[in-house]
């Protein structure tokens, strides 16, 4: 008796006939190398290709009672605006951000971070370029890029699908940790500008602008002077180093990322129960982007506000006394920051934080 072929079972099986193609992910990790060394700090030890990555605890010594600070995040859905148009390297930049931000608001100094990068073909070219941004964000937040990991997913993600996730480490004196228990009645909040969306939303910004409006990526805006395509993937704002250098230039009590929940929702993170922040609303105009998802969607501004950062996208209280300059201390590093509010007693406020007033036209 013999058996009958069936066509496809004649060759052997292998992981890249499975869909995983091994040489091409060692492709991707040679054209990554450049980017990385340019991230490389005098604590980093050994290269790329390790199963660690290494960083000298000793660097730490110099503190009297060191805290590390972690944090891991992604990019949500903004990974599809990049892949529908095929612009990979400024994805990795917001990546950096929304991790680097998230660690500095308590005072650390970004140290080192990790990546995750999941496809479901890998292009090595592709995840070179996402790899380059994320390398780029990492010196922009003043921290080393000593590993990763690129993974080949068919079967569960298209052949041009992908996601991105990082996680970093940062270092603080315990003396100088900042957060709620510093802040103080009359203490000012300092808003810094955003340069866009950033990389929160997308969900309700696609929806809205795609599946409502019929908009496209290569439609020109007049309004941002440049295609929908191009605004949304204005690269995510990267505040690590700004908001260190204010630290030791004035005196600051607390910092606060406005990512997911927007600008009131994550203030309050930082207020302590018997205080409150009242941040006016008239003293800026959000961008035109915003307008234009509030006015595409017919998105009511609760709504907006507690899913888009609104212009802001971090935050700073601090002191009455400390406020010219630290205002001084951010314009010298091109950072677009003013006074938006202040601390008062909790009173009968039932939330940490609140949105007053109405936006500067």
């Amino acid at each position: 008796m013999t058996e009958k072929s069936t066509g496809a079972s004649d060759a052997a099986a292998s992981y890249k006939t499975a869909g995983v193609d091994i040489e091409a992910g060692d492709r991707a990790v040679e054209l990554m190398k450049e980017w990385v060394k340019k991230t490389q700090r005098p604590e980093v030890l050994g290269g790329l290709g390790g199963f660690a990555g290494l960083f000298d605890a000793s660097a730490l010594k110099r503190y009297e009672r060191p805290l590390l600070a972690s944090a891991t995040d992604g990019v949500g859905t903004k990974v599809d605006i990049a892949r529908q148009m095929g612009v990979y390297d400024t994805i990795g930049h917001d990546l950096v951000a929304m991790v680097m931000d998230d660690i500095v608001v308590c005072g650390a100094e970004p140290l080192f971070m990790t990546d995750y990068i999941c496809v479901g073909k890998v292009h090595p070219e592709r995840v070179a370029a996402i790899v380059k941004g994320i390398a780029e964000g990492c010196v922009l937040a003043g921290c080393a890029l000593v590993g990763g990991e690129t993974a080949e997913h068919p079967g569960l993600l298209g052949p041009d699908d992908f996601d991105v996730a990082g996680a970093g480490t940062g270092v603080v004196e315990y003396d100088n940790l900042l957060g709620a228990d510093r802040i103080r009645t009359g203490d000012a909040v300092i808003a810094m500008a955003s340069s866009g969306l950033h990389s929160n939303g997308y969900s309700l910004v696609r929806h809205v602008l795609f599946d409502r409006a019929g908009m496209s990526l290569d439609q020109h805006v007049e309004e941002f002077g440049r295609t929908l395509g191009e605004e949304l993937l204005e690269p995510t704002k990267i505040y690590s180093l700004d908001c260190l250098a204010l630290t030791r230039t004035a005196e600051v009590h607390a910092f606060s990322h406005i990512t997911g929940g927007g600008l009131a929702a994550n203030l309050a993170r930082v207020i302590p129960d018997h205080l409150h922040a009242t941040v006016d609303r008239s003293t800026w105009t959000p961008g035109a982007v915003f307008d234009l998802v509030g006015k595409a969607g017919q998105v009511e501004q609760l709504e907006l506000e507690k899913t888009l950062n609104m212009g802001v996208g971090m935050m700073a209280v601090v002191p009455q006394e400390s406020v010219d300059v630290a205002l001084t201390a951010l314009a010298d590093r091109g950072v677009d920051a003013w006074v938006a509010g202040g601390i008062t007693e909790r009173g009968d406020h039932a939330e940490g934080a609140a949105l007053t007033g109405s936006y500067a036209s």
